[in-house]
Parts: C-alpha cells; sequence; structure tokens
C-alpha cells in the first residue's frame, strides 16, 4: 500500500493571505504527515500531526490563528477518527489548548467518551500537560475591531454572526483545517480544527466537533469538511460523501454528488470537503471561490496543490 495524505486550509472567500504562504503551510502539513508515516506512524499519527503544523502556523482560523467570538474570545473545536476501528474523539468549545487536535486525540484514545465540551476538555487538557492556547493574535483582534467599528457605524446590521461577517468581506466562509490519509497497512483516518465562525455566540459549537458533519473515516474512506458549520451539521456532509464511496463510486463522484445536494437545499459558497479513498484516490470539492488543499503520497518528490484563489 503507497501512503497518501491530503490536506485542505479552509474553503471561503480568501481575500486575506498571501498564495505563497498559503502553499508553502500546505506543503509544510503534508511532509510532516507522509514523515509520520515514514517513521513507521499510522493514519491517525499522520492526520493529527499534519493538522497540527497548521493549527501552529498561525494563518488559518485553527489553533494560534483561531478567529474571535462576539465576547472576544477563542473557543475551538476539532475531531479525529480512526477509520479502521471506528474510534472517535472530539472536543467542542475549548480554550485552553494550542492544539485542540490533539485533545480530540486524547479523547478518543484514554476515554470512553466521544465529546468533551467547554471547561471538562479545558480542564482535561491542562490536567495531561497539554500547552496552553496564548489567546487571539494580533491580526485577529485586529479584524474583531475592525468588525465592531462598522457595525456600530451602522453599515451592517447585527444578525447571524457568520453572515456578518460574510457581507463585510473581512474574513473567508471559515478557514477550518482538516486532513485525511491513508497508511501503509491500508487504514484511513481523518482530523479536524477550527475556531468556528468569526463573531460567533459564544458556546456556539461547529461541525467539527460532530463525526459524520465536519468529519467522518471508514474502512472504505475518510473525509473532511469545511465551511459554514451549520450548514455542514444538518447536512452531514462527510458521512455522506463516505457513504456515496462505499455504495461504488469515485471519490470524485462521491465528493462533486455531497457538495451539489447539499447547494441545492442551502445554497453556494458555504461548504467544501476533501476525500481518500482505500486505494490512495484523493478528490476536492466545494461551492466557494476557493478552498486550497492539496496531497502527497509517499515517495513523490512534490505534492499537488489545487482550489487556490
Amino acid at each position: 500500500m503507497r501512503p497518501v495524505i491530503a490536506v485542505h486550509v479552509g474553503a471561503g472567500t480568501w481575500k486575506y493571505l498571501k498564495v505563497d504562504d498559503v502553499i508553502n503551510a500546505i506543503s509544510d502539513a503534508l511532509k510532516a504527515g507522509i514523515r509520520a508515516i515514514a517513521s513507521g506512524g499510522s493514519a491517525v499519527d499522520a492526520v493529527v500531526k499534519s493538522v497540527m503544523v497548521l493549527e501552529d502556523s498561525g494563518l488559518f482560523n485553527a489553533g494560534l490563528g483561531s478567529v474571535v467570538d462576539l465576547a472576544g474570545g477563542v473557543s475551538m473545536d476539532a475531531g479525529v477518527m480512526d477509520g479502521w476501528s471506528g474510534s472517535i474523539g472530539a472536543v467542542a468549545s475549548v480554550t485552553y489548548p494550542k492544539n485542540p487536535v490533539l485533545l480530540a486525540r486524547k479523547v478518543m484514545e484514554l476515554t470512553d467518551h466521544v465529546i468533551i465540551a467547554g471547561s471538562g476538555g479545558d480542564e482535561l487538557a491542562r490536567r495531561l500537560g497539554l500547552e496552553k492556547h496564548p489567546g487571539p493574535s494580533q491580526e485577529v483582534l485586529k479584524r474583531f475591531r475592525e468588525l465592531l467599528r462598522r457595525a456600530k457605524e451602522g453599515k451592517v446590521r447585527f444578525r447571524k454572526s457568520y453572515e456578518l461577517a460574510l457581507r463585510l468581506g473581512i474574513v473567508s466562509t471559515a478557514d477550518t483545517v482538516g486532513a485525511v490519509a491513508l497508511d501503509k497497512e491500508g487504514r484511513l483516518a481523518a482530523a479536524v480544527s477550527t475556531g468556528g465562525v468569526i463573531m460567533k455566540f459564544p458556546g456556539r459549537v461547529g461541525d467539527s466537533a460532530v463525526p459524520g458533519a465536519g468529519f467522518y473515516a471508514s474502512r472504505s474512506a475518510a473525509a473532511v469538511a469545511t465551511g459554514v458549520g451549520e450548514v455542514i451539521i444538518k447536512s452531514f456532509l462527510t458521512l455522506k460523501a463516505v457513504s456515496k464511496v462505499e455504495s461504488g463510486l469515485s471519490v470524485m463522484r462521491a465528493a462533486e454528488e455531497a457538495i451539489e445536494e447539499l447547494s441545492k437545499v442551502y445554497g453556494n459558497d458555504n461548504a467544501g470537503l476533501i476525500i481518500i479513498d482505500s486505494e490512495g484516490n484523493a478528490w476536492g470539492a466545494y461551492n466557494t471561490r476557493a478552498m486550497p488543499w492539496g496531497f502527497l503520497r509517499f515517495g513523490d518528490r512534490a505534492p499537488t496543490i489545487s482550489g487556490l484563489p
């Protein structure tokens, strides 16, 4: 089995990051994941490592780059799933860990639970000795203050918080990051992490903490999603895509059909996903302006990257 890993860094408008920075971050994450497999690691090792690289980059809405809620605080969601065993771990609305995806893995491996939320997740991270999140970055706070300023000037109404961010064009739909991988043993895994939607209501939980919505993996395929979490949860996007592969569709058909069906119900500019099957075929589909994503096969000299703005 020739291992392969794929990552995405969010579906959205992509107005604020330099393309070269995005390409470099994707490449770094893919190479880190492949190195994890090359050193004897599993698909779970690979996806967690790749997502941690993206969380630590500070470029995306995950980990160090997480956006803030209406109260100006950071709260994050993440999930991990082992397609071979069916094991799942997720965290929701946590504030403590620098790498929420690592805490999600701990939930999967060390507890009897699937999702741990809020202060309970924070206390678990603290007691496990995970590194603490330093708080919102200056760039995130700058964007937050700009949103507040324009709202106070009456240039836009405060309705749905994510609609506000989209209308102002301050941020992408949601720069959630995610990874899917196939290891040497033919095992599949998925991992995802996000800071949620900027200006969200405190305590809001998005799709990245919900198995079958933001992430899902089986012995046939693994997928992770990005976009407006409420829409992805309502459509159970990743479960639908993986189920299509299990029914005999190619990853390309499965991904495209899943996005098309979501768009018919909820419109465009709200979702994307990447998916990989047990033969190492990878694909990405989205209904937004862009969704930078890429994949790297074991032994290849350079990754394949597409979906750039």
